[in-house]
């Protein structure tokens, strides 16, 4: 397998590489790759850029297509590490407080950082689980939730709500939908469509706030 001699490619592209891991290291392997990816992509702030939605997709349709990763399974132990995540997440905003807009870190990008508290003032703590469908601000919003000092106990009620459906909405979807035929010979356009359909809100608030700007 190609992706063996790249593991950068592998482990940011898991959604493609799936079926090839489980079939060269089995299950275990693969559910403990799948939980560290979904764990850093909501709980690690510099790491806005792994697979999201696409990889809780594939992984529900291999779960129909093999037999050998449990849907129910699956959904229990990214749920976990989407909700354990975005607690990291948060306990690392509270814990650099909100020097960081003032601030220039290397590894932290200010423009995600600064539309994600947009984000948040306009939709306050559901944020929280609004920001679970929209790549970068799923990985900042816990971030900027831990720097607003917003309540823990109030933070983890939205934490586990949003963990629990969007891993739900999106291993399940896979699971159903992921092999009836047109989608299973199309797999590699439906994923994604998957990318681009959950990248449109982030790109559209973009778009407009620029807008906005320049009537300022």
């Amino acid at each position: 397998m190609d992706a063996l001699k790249t593991p950068i490619d592998l482990f940011l592209h898991l959604d493609k590489h799936l079926a090839d891991v489980i079939h060269l290291f089995g299950p275990w392997t693969t559910y403990a790759l799948l939980f560290v990816i979904v764990f850093v992509e909501t709980g690690v702030v510099i790491a806005p850029f792994l697979p999201g939605d696409s990889l809780l997709f594939a992984a529900g349709a291999l779960a129909a297509s093999t037999g050998v990763l449990g849907p129910v399974a699956l959904f229990v132990l990214l749920a976990s590490a989407a909700i354990a995540g975005d607690t990291v997440n948060y306990w690392i905003g509270a814990k650099v407080g909100p020097k960081v807009f003032h601030e220039e870190r290397r590894f932290l990008n200010h423009e995600h950082l600064t539309r994600t508290q947009s984000f948040y003032e306009k939709h306050g703590a559901k944020t929280i689980v609004l920001a679970r469908f929209v790549p970068i601000i799923r990985t900042f919003a816990p971030f900027v939730a831990g720097i607003g000092t917003m309540n823990y106990s109030r933070f983890l009620g939205y934490n586990v709500f949003g963990g629990v459906l969007w891993t739900g909405l999106f291993v399940f979807a896979g699971y159903f939908f992921g092999n009836i035929p047109v989608v299973k010979d199309n797999f590699g356009y439906v994923i994604v469509a998957i990318i681009v359909l959950s990248v449109l809100p982030g790109v559209w608030e973009y778009l407009r706030h620029r807008r906005e700007g320049r009537r300022m």
